[in-house]
């Protein structure tokens, strides 16, 4: 039943526009049960906050892909992706984080909070001239997809004119951590995942040649004194900055279009962010609750153990079902209702927890908050004017489309309800 209900889900979308109801029945099996592919799933808030923060469990990194010894672990796309350093375990995870140290800290975010201003009114503006020439325009493409590669991109170094291909690519390779890729899905992540590794080699060489003042210049001054090969510190910058743009825009993406698709459900708390700025940021981490961009990420089991008096064997995959944790009743009220004026702190799980705490929260974040401060003011009657397409993905979500348009007239504060 639950390994059916999944593969509906991939297959025909099924729970993709409205996923709630799929994670309440994840629940109903239990808070940890065993998946009908191998491995456990864990689902309630408690237990998948516990395996994301206990280093008993690591990352599917390269050494255990290679060990399972199946095409689908071995191919392109996931070995690569395995090098990179969210997937990476210690010693040479915490090395690589001791390197980068805070990337993106206070002092950073209000640097780039001017850029990232310039680029969400960059794309505000052709949202604008394409709903006016069309009298309506895909916002998951011109701003969903759009600033995030842009604002990785900006502070990467990388030239505008291949954010095109960037963003293609990225959504490409993403086909091999899902959980039921077919096999035309991973010809088209490991195509993808190889052109990314090429794109980026080339622009670090090119970088070390002739270096500037952007973030890839900073890392590969850094590497070249850490690293004693060369070459090896040519190639961690170059999984350092395919990865920027991987998960910034996967990520990032998510939380973009689900603001919008979520505000335009509920225009009365919209209404409430235009005469109350100051819930903004509450208000994307309502966002990040409700509908996080991962859905289930995996951990692997470093040795025996067990979860909630479930076994876990050593090298035993563990799907961490963060969607389902974010709408556990025993984590927070009423989960199923959208609300951005939820008090209390953001305990959910959309960056992750622990180690392995995403590098890039701070720069979504800030891009959630500049949009919505920016569209809310200016655009007080854009609507969503047909139901959005969904990727068929599970574990990671991504809004393939969001047609939008401008209204005749606002709504008034409460309207709709």
């Amino acid at each position: 039943m639950l390994l059916s209900k999944l593969r509906s889900a991939r297959k025909f979308g099924e729970g993709q526009s409205n996923p709630w109801s799929v994670y309440e029945q994840l629940r109903a099996c239990g808070d940890v049960v065993p998946s009908p592919w191998g491995g456990v799933m864990v689902t309630s808030y408690e237990a998948c906050s516990q395996v994301l923060r206990d280093r008993t469990y690591g990352t599917p990194d390269l050494e255990w892909r290679l060990q399972q010894g199946e095409p689908r672990w071995t191919a392109p796309a996931s070995t690569l992706f395995s090098r990179m350093i969210m997937l990476l375990n210690p010693p040479e995870h915490t090395r690589q984080r001791r390197v980068l140290g805070n990337t993106f800290d206070r002092q950073t975010l209000t640097h780039l909070s001017t850029v990232v201003g310039e680029l969400v009114d960059e794309r505000l503006d052709e949202l604008e001239r394409r709903m006016h020439q069309d009298g309506e325009a895909d916002y998951a493409e011109i701003v969903g997809d759009g600033l995030p590669v842009a604002a990785v991109g900006r502070w990467l170094g990388v030239p505008s004119a291949d954010f095109e291909l960037l963003r293609t690519w990225t959504h490409g390779q993403a086909w091999s951590q899902e959980l039921f890729p077919t096999p035309a899905q991973l010809a088209v992540a490991d195509e993808s995942a190889l052109n990314l590794k090429a794109y980026f080699e080339a622009l670090v060489l090119e970088r070390t040649k002739s270096p500037g003042d952007d973030v890839l210049s900073s890392w590969i001054r850094e590497w070249a004194e850490v690293e004693k090969d060369p070459e090896e510190a040519a190639s961690i910058v170059q999984r350092l900055a395919t990865f920027s743009i991987m998960a910034g825009l996967e990520t990032t993406s998510n939380l973009l279009n689900a603001a919008m698709w979520q505000l335009d459900r509920h225009p009365d708390q919209a209404d409430w962010l235009r005469y109350h700025p100051e819930g903004i940021p509450a208000a994307v981490e309502e966002v990040l609750r409700y509908d996080p961009a991962v859905a289930i990420t995996t951990r692997v089991g470093s040795r025996s153990d067990s979860l909630s008096d479930v076994a876990v064997g050593k090298g035993q995959l563990v799907y961490v079902c963060i969607g389902s944790a974010h709408h556990d009743p025993r984590f927070i009220s009423d989960p199923d209702r959208f609300d951005v004026r939820r008090s209390g702190p953001a305990r959910h799980l959309a960056f992750g927890q622990g180690a392995h705490f995403c590098l890039g929260a701070g720069l979504g974040r800030l891009e959630g908050q500049l949009l919505l401060r920016r569209m809310l003011t200016r655009f007080p009657t854009l609507r969503v004017v047909s139901e959005p397409i969904w990727e068929p993905r599970v574990a990671f979500r991504r809004m393939a489309s969001m047609r939008v348009g401008l209204a005749p007239r606002a709504r008034f504060a409460g309207e709709g309800l």
